[in-house]
């Protein structure tokens, strides 16, 4: 294995700059991973739900209350890991993150009603949570300004590839297993990343040391700032405003494409497969272009506030027809208007999650990201009553459709009026 070797070259040398400039691809590359197991556990109950609501006698906001229970802990978890994060660091921070959500998984093998499923979900929710803020830490100690949205694409992709990948595995293992055996097993692989993690990762000494590294984040003092400092500064309420409009739309794709493919046109567990590989191939491409586009502009001498707000627009006006994808009756059509979307969604994201290290000192990050997924958490809690209204009442997902496709042009302009330049926030304004 190379990592191993890197990695502790990399922490006992740091003046070595070609190692440095090799070794945080490889942090990339495990964060990445990290990220596949996250969205395989999280996505795992929705590719199951057609089956487990016929088997457990589960209504439309039974599996609702899951999701929002899911998203009130995951709302607690980002404020609580944000905190955590700012103190002790991203390798100790998912290191937590991923002991709670790996036992979490493997607690819904063993539920038997709605309401232990709901707590199952919920501690999950706890666990998952800790994941970006403690990434996204990790992404800023290694990588500078310019290649930080090319990164956190890079980091954000294994988001696509859990989600690509679940529905594919999981008829196997449930074929092999039983669905409960299912959640159990994959609870158990997860506990084999984090050994991996705490052994070999550690995190870079002198950030200084190469250009690729951040060096003048490496200065900044290590007291965290008061949550009283970043609620009163505009930055930080146009990343969380950001969050909690475009973050519900994610959450729908994730907790309800495979009951709208099983609804819209007769789609089952062996068969949910392939298109909802392509829907998460395509996203995951989106994630890589819209952090690559950006990164490519800034380094072509465009100002930071034109590259990130010009490469959101683009993937606004993409998100927008799948307005109509409820009334498109060819799966493949479908198919391609969803992952479009898709796409759409993770490069206006990955521009969105740039924000706090393009804003704020590193000192305050943490907190930054933790309210912004707080907020788009508590967005997800509201989407998952919407849809689970939606559907018991008016069965259909039109009005869920119409929300997904409008909320980005919205979100950007929230953005744009709050923080028009993008200009950074001053660190005396958050000094003690």
């Amino acid at each position: 294995m190379i990592y191993p070797a890197a990695a502790a070259q990399i922490a006992n040398t740091p003046t070595d700059h070609s190692l440095r400039r090799r070794g945080r691809w490889w942090v990339a590359a495990l964060l990445f991973s990290a990220m596949v197991f996250n969205y395989f556990d999280r996505q795992m109950l929705a590719v199951l739900k057609p089956s487990l609501s016929a088997e457990l006698h589960w209504g439309e906001m039974d599996y609702a209350n899951m999701v929002f229970w899911f998203q009130a802990a995951y709302a607690t978890s980002y404020l609580m890991f944000g905190a955590i994060v700012d103190r002790v660091g991203g390798r100790i921070g998912l290191a937590v993150a991923f002991l709670i959500w790996s036992v979490a998984q493997m607690a819904h093998g063993v539920a038997r009603t709605a309401g232990e499923f709901m707590m199952a979900r919920a501690l999950l929710g706890l666990g998952e949570g800790g994941g970006y803020p403690s990434g996204l830490a990790t992404v800023t100690e290694w990588f500078d300004r310019q290649e930080r949205a090319f990164a956190i694409g890079l980091f954000n992709a294994g988001v696509n590839v859990g989600a690509i990948i679940t529905p594919l595995i999981v008829p196997i293992i449930v074929e092999a297993y039983g669905w409960r055996g299912a959640f159990i097993t994959t609870g158990m692989a997860s506990m084999v990343w984090l050994a991996v993690w705490l052994i070999f990762y550690r995190r870079p000494k002198t950030l200084a040391a190469s250009a690729a590294q951040v060096a003048d984040d490496d200065e900044e003092p290590a007291v965290a700032v008061a949550w009283g400092k970043i609620l009163r500064t505009r930055e930080a309420w146009a990343f969380a405003v950001g969050k909690l409009m475009i973050d519900p739309v994610f959450w729908m794709f994730l907790f309800w494409l495979p009951d709208f493919l099983h609804k819209r046109h007769g789609l089952e567990l062996k068969t949910f497969g392939i298109p909802l590989a392509i829907i998460y191939i395509m996203s995951d491409a989106g994630s890589i272009l819209g952090g690559y586009a950006s990164s490519v502009q800034i380094k072509r001498g465009k100002s930071v506030n034109f590259a990130r707000k010009r490469t959101m627009l683009v993937c606004a006006l993409l998100a927008l027809p799948i307005i109509f994808a409820v009334n498109v009756s060819n799966l493949w059509l479908a198919v391609a208007i969803i992952g479009l979307a898709g796409a759409a969604h993770q490069g206006f994201s990955v521009n969105l999650f740039t924000l706090p290290s393009d804003l704020f000192p590193k000192r305050a990050m943490g907190r930054v990201i933790g309210m912004g997924g707080a907020m788009g958490a508590i967005g997800g809690m509201a989407m998952s009553q919407f849809a689970g209204a939606m559907l018991e009442g008016v069965g259909s997902y039109t009005p869920i459709f119409a929300v997904a496709g409008c909320t980005y042009l919205i979100a950007l302009s929230i953005i744009h009026l709050l923080t028009p330049r993008l200009t950074p926030v001053e660190d005396a304004l958050l000094a003690d």
